[in-house]
């Protein structure tokens, strides 16, 4: 097959996208499919002279299968780009996609995970990987996807605030805390902060202001981090994460060694039936598919506690997903075959 993984764009999770991409496209083409790896913003500024052909055999730019500690400077890459053309598809991109077979979308955060580009595809009639426009939107804006669910899954109380940098000092005022302040659409931890006192509380909404002021305030529960993939609806082994120090934030996430992944969890059987009914609800009830990743906290009563849930999640080789799989039986390459399986018989009945 002609496949096209499409990576990077202009999120602040760019990096990660362009790690999981990398090792998405090498397991393809070892596969034998036909693999072309291209940033969704940049387009073929990446290749320069290359035809379409000898896309699909290009060595992969160096560097980016290494995710660096810190989140990347999204103005340095915009200015970054030559071609002068507007919008996140870079030059080339949709026309190399219309002509591949599938696109295997290793995009992730608010460029590629929040439904815009699922959207755009299905009206250009283009076959892509993973959950449609309308699940991904819901899934990525935290406060509606707890709006959904908590009726029926456990969820720590919360409130949704829109600010600016007036209403910093009054909202920190009327949050009790400790509570975790998080954007409402964005993933990798990026600009999430557990604020255990008002002076933390207040750092951590003035620096929300630098991801546009928009935050879910969640109520801390302290506890394990239990993670769960779900593939075609049902969970995998759940994992759990064990960070060397503080929580499971964008560094201990991408940086080897940083936290110590253990599974299946050592949780029991029960707990495990449980973690795993909660995180296939939460896929039901947004109407997601082919794959995903749930989040939750394991308190010490013995509560869990869902968190949120990542419609494309990391294949980084630091990523959670990956490991879930295996434990179920399938390696890397076949779990992203099976991806690709799952989201060509999904357009087919649609």
């Amino acid at each position: 097959m002609k496949i096209v993984v499409l990576a990077g764009g202009l999120s602040p999770e760019r990096n990660v996208s362009l790690s999981s991409g990398s090792k998405i496209a090498g397991a393809l083409r070892g596969l034998g499919h036909q693999a072309a790896l291209v940033d969704m913003y940049f387009g073929l500024e990446d290749y320069p002279g290359l035809t379409e052909a000898a896309l699909y055999e290009a060595d992969f730019p160096k560097g980016w299968q290494k995710v660096d500690r810190q989140a990347p400077d999204l103005e340095k890459v915009k200015a970054a780009r030559k071609w002068a053309g507007k919008g996140d598809f870079g030059p080339g991109v949709l026309e190399l996609c219309r002509e591949a077979d599938i696109v295997f979308l290793a995009l992730h955060g608010q460029c590629g995970e929040d439904g815009k580009v699922q959207a755009a595809f299905d009206l250009l009639g283009i076959p892509y990987t993973g959950s449609g426009y309308l699940g991904s939107a819901m899934a990525m804006d935290k406060d509606l996807t707890k709006k959904l669910i908590r009726e029926q899954v456990n969820t720590p109380a919360w409130s949704f605030a829109a600010y600016g940098e007036k209403d910093v000092e009054p909202l920190a005022g009327r949050t009790p805390v400790p509570c975790v302040v998080k954007p409402v659409d964005s993933g990798s931890s990026i600009g999430v902060s557990i604020a255990m006192d008002k002076e933390e509380l207040r750092a951590a909404l003035t620096e929300g202001l630098c991801y546009g002021g928009r935050c879910v305030l969640e109520t801390y529960v302290k506890g394990r981090e239990i993670q769960v993939g779900i593939l075609d609806g049902k969970a995998l082994p759940p994992i759990e994460i064990i960070p060397n120090e503080g929580f499971y934030d964008y560094e201990n996430k991408y940086q080897p060694g940083a936290a110590l992944e253990v599974c299946p969890a050592p949780i029991t059987p029960e707990q495990t039936r449980e973690v795993s009914q909660m995180a296939e609800k939460v896929f039901a009830l947004l109407d997601l598919a082919v794959y995903s990743r749930a989040d939750f906290i394991l308190d010490g009563e013995g509560t869990f506690w869902f968190l949120e849930i990542n419609t494309l999640p990391g294949m980084t080789p630091t990523s959670l997903m990956p490991q879930e799989a295996a434990a179920a039986g399938l390696d890397y390459s076949a779990l992203c075959q099976r991806i690709i399986d799952s989201s060509l018989d999904k357009k087919r009945k649609q």
